[in-house]
């Protein structure tokens, strides 16, 4: 497992025959751990415990259709109203950050419609807020909080 730049969390890992599973808290069950489960379990966890987005509205590999294919969002928070809030793509850490990395988000992102984008691989964080009616993206310095991305859209 890779030291990550997230804070760290407590974690439940166990292994059944030649897999190590972790324990999502989102989906209530033991997933296998590959690097970018790694990844995208650290991030569950900052969104909830360190900038309040609420469990509840975190959903984890959300099936969508795109281009009239069926397409899966790594994490998607959601707003009080049930619109998406933030669109969250994962990467194993040795997986760069690249535009080809933001241009898929970002395709994914034209049929969700969550107004802020983050990109990660453990390592490297890159956050967007997504502005559809300009048709413009704007970098962030960091990820909102809950509180701080409803108050960005209203």
């Amino acid at each position: 497992m890779h030291v990550l730049n997230l804070p760290p969390f407590e974690y439940k890992v166990t292994q059944l025959g030649p897999n190590q599973l972790i324990w999502d808290v989102l989906r209530r069950k033991n997933v296998v751990l590959t690097p970018e489960e790694w990844v995208r379990q650290h991030v569950v966890h900052y969104l909830a415990d360190h900038l309040s987005y609420p469990r509840g509205l975190l959903t984890l590999e959300r099936g969508h259709a795109y281009n009239q294919r069926q397409k899966r969002t790594d994490l998607c928070a959601f707003g009080p109203e049930g619109k998406p809030l933030l669109l969250v793509e994962c990467k194993a850490p040795k997986v760069p950050i690249t535009a080809a990395v933001a241009h898929q988000a970002a395709t994914y992102n034209q049929t969700i419609g969550a107004p802020f984008l983050l990109l990660t691989n453990g390592l490297q964080h890159f956050c967007w807020r997504v502005d559809f009616e300009q048709r413009r993206n704007e970098q962030l310095h960091e990820i909102p909080s809950y509180e701080q991305a409803l108050a960005l859209i209203n």
